[in-house]
């Protein structure tokens, strides 16, 4: 018997085919039947690739060199860390997002009989995100620059010049800060030593408003406010949070608004909404109507249902529920959110919907016992999918249609399996492709109780 191939060891060059694209967006190629996740290769390509981590059962590297090019390859538009997929040909990434929502239905799920519909495409292929989080850092020259994260780096910043995914106003108003902070010679934050001042830019557009919204993110300290907003247009809103967390974060610190209004306005639907600073809101306006018009396809509503909205955030699909419902209801585990929904439930004159502040693990039983079973359960949870018990909550409480919108696939299959075992049947799946150029896949299924 032939004993296996030894694995590739760190630093090693190894020449591969790349045969297919795993989740996530890594090529995958085989070495004498051992597996190799390679960043930067695409199915058809034969590549150069340096290993950078080697495991029992598999390696992960990053392509160098392309030696012969897959034909679905195309020229990239931009160097841009956060789109990998721009060199796969659009029609080609949708076909293979199609397949990794159905191989994760299949395979991690182990589910048949259900429908996967056609994925939507996107409106546009680029400039289409409304919300863009930067770094500050510096260049080999110690230049203040404001971009992205290297690839699979922490403590590298890669500048850049025009954001393709972003609108070109957001570019210019992220220009117009960095140039006052070079002016004012504030300092990028070390991410090694911990020194430093500026950590994060988020830069938020309103697509249909047009409103701009941008907050600054730096450790303790001063800066010239004055100089700071006349670097912005008059019409545009800026907060400062200033934070001393040890790691790199937008989240936490004092926010203080420096000019313009604190919440961003936004139109979807037909809404009009208001966004606070730190809530959650769909980062593709255009395609955020087109997922969330499948949830609402999905719900079947005939105008007498009791809907639930789990993780709501600012009660986005709950407001667009409500015409076509009897009464919804919206749980959110952020304070700031509920107060959003709440507020744009009372701006958009909808008095049928309910919105309660909670953990979903502790306060479903809660809202069953106070508002009864629902016919129609609506759940949007984050990347992580629903833990073991929150998916017992949700059969406890009997719905009879659940529309599960997810941002990941490889947790919306499992859950499905688990209400599956519980009785209920996936129907549909119907992927969206909300982020063109990247390997994010969003998706909603719809399981109803047999």
């Amino acid at each position: 018997m032939e004993s296996a191939a030894p694995r590739p060891a760190r630093g090693a060059e190894l020449e591969l085919n790349i045969e297919s694209l795993a989740y996530g967006g890594a090529g995958v190629a085989r070495a004498d039947g051992y597996v190799v996740f390679v960043q930067g290769g695409l199915p058809g390509d034969r590549v150069k690739a340096v290993v950078q981590k080697s495991k029992r059962a598999y390696a992960e590297a990053r392509a160098v060199e392309v030696l012969e090019p897959s034909d679905d390859r195309v020229e990239p538009t931009v160097a841009h860390p956060g789109a990998p997929w721009q060199a796969l040909a659009y029609e080609r990434q949708l076909e293979v997002k199609q397949a990794q929502v159905h191989d994760a239905m299949r395979r991690i799920g182990r589910l048949s009989g259900f429908e996967l519909e056609p994925i939507v495409p996107a409106v546009q292929q680029w400039r289409y995100r409304n919300k863009l989080e930067y770094s500050f850092g510096a260049d080999r020259a110690g230049r203040l620059i404001c971009g992205f994260h290297a690839p699979g780096r922490w403590d590298e910043i890669v500048e850049i010049d025009d954001c393709m995914l972003g609108s070109q106003t957001g570019n210019a108003v992220r220009e117009g800060i960095v140039e006052e902070s070079r002016a004012q010679a504030l300092t990028p934050f070390d991410r090694r030593g911990g020194g430093g001042f500026l950590r994060n830019l988020i830069v938020r557009e309103g697509r249909r408003t047009g409103q701009l919204q941008l907050r600054l993110v730096t450790g303790p300290g001063e800066l010239d406010r004055v100089a700071l907003i006349g670097a912005l247009p008059s019409d545009a809103s800026l907060l400062w949070t200033q934070t001393d967390a040890a790691a790199e974060t937008t989240q936490g610190g004092r926010t203080e608004l420096l000019a313009g209004g604190e919440k961003l306005e936004e139109e979807l639907g037909g809404l009009r909404l208001e966004i606070s600073p730190e809530a959650f809101f769909q980062t593709n306006t255009e395609m955020a109507e087109r997922l969330y018009g499948v949830a609402l396809e999905y719900a079947g509503l005939t105008g007498f249902e009791r809907v639930y909205d789990l993780y709501c955030g600012i009660g986005t699909i709950a407001l667009l529920l409500a015409p076509r419902a009897a009464e919804v209801w919206g749980l959110e585990l952020v304070d700031s959110a509920i107060a959003d929904a709440i507020e744009n439930a009372r701006a958009n004159e909808i008095d049928n919907v309910h919105f309660f502040a909670g953990d979903v693990r502790l306060a479903l039983r809660e809202l069953v016992a106070e508002a009864g079973s629902p016919e129609v359960l609506i759940v949007d949870p984050p990347r992580a999918g629903l833990s073991k018990k929150v998916v017992r909550r949700i059969i406890e409480a009997s719905p009879r249609r659940i529309v599960y919108v997810s941002c990941n696939p490889t947790t919306l299959a499992p859950n499905a399996a688990q209400l599956v075992e519980a009785g209920y049947a996936l129907r549909r799946v119907r992927p969206v492709d909300m982020f063109p150029q990247t390997p994010h896949i969003e998706c909603v299924a719809l399981i109803e109780r047999e």
